[in-house]
């Protein structure tokens, strides 16, 4: 149980290994709060596993921010300036912490997609 995420490359049909992304938890009455930030290993996960426990998970709002502009870049993608997509923003809630909130993002220069995985 807890919170992890994993992300793939749909242009090039591999996991989105090195991409960056950062972790916030946010509420409605003060900014976001960095929780941290980790580039994505080979398999297009975090390389220390979940991003909260089943302990250290809270009730409450998060945000993932994945850099997906300067991944494709990296790639050798040519992008415009400014990108289409620079950096994807999900928001998103957890009700139950005694289930597991997996939050998966399909990513290409110009769509995402995601969802609430197992």
């Amino acid at each position: 149980m807890g919170l992890s995420t994993h992300v793939l490359d749909t242009m090039h049909g591999t996991p989105a290994a090195g991409m960056r992304v950062a972790l916030y938890t946010t509420s409605a009455d003060a900014p976001p709060s960095l929780v941290k930030t980790f580039v994505l290993n080979a398999d297009g996960r975090n390389p220390d596993g979940l991003l909260y426990d089943t302990q250290s998970l809270q009730r409450g709002s998060y945000r993932l921010v994945f850099d997906v502009a300067a991944y494709f870049r990296a790639r050798g993608v040519a992008l415009p300036q400014p990108p289409f997509l620079d950096q994807v923003n999900l928001d998103f809630g957890v009700a139950d912490v005694s289930q597991h909130y997996h939050v998966p993002l399909l990513a290409s220069p110009w769509s995402y997609s995601t969802y609430r995985g197992s």
